[in-house]
């Protein structure tokens, strides 16, 4: 991988011959892990303006209809996560000369605040071929961190780095996407219902120095407005700005049975009930998976499109014979994509029902996709993949000219990205919206094998009982193995609830980008064993602070908390007066703990049930003690099982985080406890 200096270019072809479709992944480290930003792409004529407002994609307008531009969304990684766009440059418009790539920050935010930022170029076998680390962020609260560009028939990147006093607003106005005020088209649009941005006078272009901030202006057009700063009520729902074409989206709550009663089982398209083994499981979850996909153009774009895979008519195959030796390959899968008479092929290997995909027999698909000039291998489980422990090991010859990339989806993922569209972002028309409720459906499905992660591993027992009885030893390899699936759970978690909520949900990592992963979870499990203690943070959009989640497996219990900041101003007595007030509903047996400036850091506590009557019982008996915020925290029992059963430990902590969730954060908001 090409590390870039600010201000350089290079010539994609030169790097790779699989640059036709390429990732830019941006990111970041907040050290308090609540920092982040939002990215987004604009696509530049001749003149370096957009052509229309349309050129302009960002959380609310991720996909270009051509395909050129998607927006993958945020993926967790080992050290935080990665904003990716997917690129395809083969059908990005004649009139389009450069794609710029930027990211800002809201409610007041600049990038001085966040670490390592980075942005990365990969090519569509996955192969990072650049890398470009901006070091002097400063205070600005936008920044182009890199742009794609034409000269002459080939594509170019360049390393920009140009930060932007003004903000996502400066830079926008300084492309030429329309955000001129019109009062009179205030109510009539209503893209934004009357809320109001910062957005400022044009910026200058990259390499100019950034303006000074201008007076503020309503939004209009396709401009997102910024976050509410931390003063502000959050909506309860996001506000999204009008599309030209609505989307059709599925009801929360179902309608009315007609069922006469209970015992009814409603058709469906794909019947899970007969299933009877491993075999019938997989090869029917790998035809209604491969179905929908070709049938959903949005839903198959959408998986596809993290691939590296082109834009273009999808078609996808089941039970395909391939040579392979003296014995024939029969892959679940394969998926075809033509665009301008090329095709990209991928062959799908499927795993269900928690069984683990084969070394051998991966890599046998492997090796023909390298002979066939296929360029990538799919293997789809109940298993989340982590980066630095791969789910199989596989050889790849490094004389061979064309480069065959492995990827790996889980069930998780996929039944993420389907409800993502039929509940919250949309897909074309109902009959495409039926068929991913019909997939959820079955995915869903007891008999279907596709639950996602639900196994703790062999090595959940014998950590337990090494914790008991206080014989676990550091360095011992079984608790790496429980560090491991505990982080895969996590992120599974994140999925779900980010699906439900049709937010960003993300485990929050704080350690230095670039860390070796295999050393921290080697440190992570020592500090299993020493303590007995599982950690994980969520960073959940919309919330006040991270939710922490521990699981202490000496006493069997499960702590799901939130540290909610105290106001600017005002008296602590009315602080906590709302605060009880705004958790009227929450749980009786939630604990609030006040935290206070001092070596101990924390005050009085209670629990929600005790403070009702006297709210005043939070204060410290001291005044002159300065109260910093406030914990909230639920203690529950813990599973003992490694399985996703009733009693077993993941379903108890996936019952943990949902519950405190839709019993205390909903409840709170930006404000904390004002």
């Amino acid at each position: 991988m090409k590390e870039m200096a600010k201000g350089s270019n290079v010539a994609l072809a030169a790097l790779s011959e699989n640059a036709g479709s390429v990732i830019v992944s941006l990111s970041w480290v907040s050290p308090t892990g609540e920092g982040d930003a939002d990215v987004s792409v604009l696509l530049l004529d001749e003149n370096g303006k957009v052509r229309s407002d349309g050129d302009f994609y960002f959380y609310n307008n991720p996909v270009a209809a051509d395909g050129s531009v998607q927006m993958l969304g945020k993926t967790p990684t080992d050290s935080g996560d990665e904003d990716r766009i997917s690129f395809d440059l083969t059908v990005v418009p004649p009139g389009v000369e450069r794609i710029v790539v930027a990211a800002s920050r809201y409610g007041g935010a600049g990038f001085g605040e966040l670490e390592d930022l980075k942005v990365i170029l990969a090519d569509g076998s996955g192969e990072a071929l650049v890398a470009f680390a901006i070091e002097d962020a400063g205070a600005v609260s936008a920044i182009i961190f890199g742009e794609l560009y034409r000269r002459g028939e080939e594509w170019k990147f360049r390393a920009v780095g140009q930060g932007y006093d003004a903000g996502l607003a400066g830079l926008a106005t300084d492309f030429g996407v329309d955000i001129e005020d019109d009062a009179g088209e205030d109510e009539a649009a209503g893209p934004y219902e009357g809320q109001q941005g910062d957005l400022q006078e044009t910026a200058p272009e990259a390499g100019r120095e950034a303006p000074q901030v201008l007076p503020q202006e309503p939004v209009l057009g396709l401009v997102p407005a910024p976050r509410p700063a931390a003063d502000e009520t959050v909506p309860k729902k996001p506000v999204r700005p009008r599309t030209a074409k609505k989307k059709v989206t599925v009801p929360k709550a179902p309608k009315k049975s007609l069922a006469e009663n209970e015992t009814w089982r409603q058709a469906r398209l794909f019947p899970a009930s007969a299933l009877k083994s491993d075999r019938d499981r997989e090869t029917r979850a790998t035809s209604v998976l491969l179905s929908v996909m070709a049938q959903v153009p949005e839903f198959g774009r959408r998986l596809t499109a993290a691939f590296g895979a082109p834009a273009g008519r999808m078609e996808t195959f089941t039970e395909v014979s391939l040579p392979h030796g003296d014995t024939p390959r029969r892959p679940d899968g394969v998926i075809r994509i033509e665009r301008a008479g090329k095709l990209w092929t991928a062959l799908v290997e499927t795993k269900t029902n928690g069984n683990a995909l084969k070394s051998e027999q991966v890599q046998a698909y492997m090796d023909i996709a390298a002979r066939r000039g296929y360029e990538a291998v799919i293997t789809l489980s109940n298993d989340v993949a982590l980066e630095g422990s791969p789910l199989v090991d596989v050889k790849v010859d490094g004389r061979r000219k064309h480069k065959v990339a492995l990827w790996h989806l889980s069930w998780a993922e996929v039944a993420h990205q389907a409800q993502m569209l039929i509940r919250h972002e949309g897909v074309g028309d109902k009959a495409h919206a039926w068929l991913l409720l019909e997939l959820l459906h079955y995915l869903r499905h007891d008999n279907s094998g596709c639950h996602g992660f639900q196994n703790m591993g062999a090595a959940w027992v014998p950590v337990r009982n090494g914790i008991d009885d206080e014989t676990l030893c550091a360095g011992d390899p079984r608790a790496l193995d429980v560090v491991e699936s505990w982080e895969r759970l996590v992120r599974q978690i994140c999925l779900s609830l980010g699906g439900e909520l049709g937010q960003k949900v993300l485990p929050v990592q704080r350690a230095k980008r670039g860390a070796d992963p295999k050393e921290r979870r080697s440190r992570l499990a020592d500090q299993l064993c020493l303590d007995g203690r599982l950690l994980a943070e969520l960073r959940i959009e919309g919330a006040p602070g991270i939710l922490a989640v521990s699981a202490d497996l000496r006493t069997a219990r499960l702590r799901t908390s939130i540290e909610i900041p105290a106001p600017e101003q005002g008296y602590p007595l009315t602080w906590v007066k709302r605060l009880v007030r705004r958790l009227a509903d929450a749980p009786a047996d939630l604990h609030v703990e006040t935290l206070v400036e001092g070596d101990t850091g924390t005050g009085p506590r209670g629990t929600l049930e005790r403070l009702r009557p006297e709210p005043a019982d939070l204060l410290p008996k001291n005044p002159d003690t300065r109260i910093t915020g406030f914990r909230l925290s639920l203690l529950k029992g813990m599973g003992s099982g490694r399985g996703n059963a009733e009693s077993g430990f993941i379903r108890s902590v996936d019952d943990a985080v949902n519950r405190f969730h839709t019993g205390v954060v909903v409840h709170l908001d930006k404000a904390g406890a004002a």
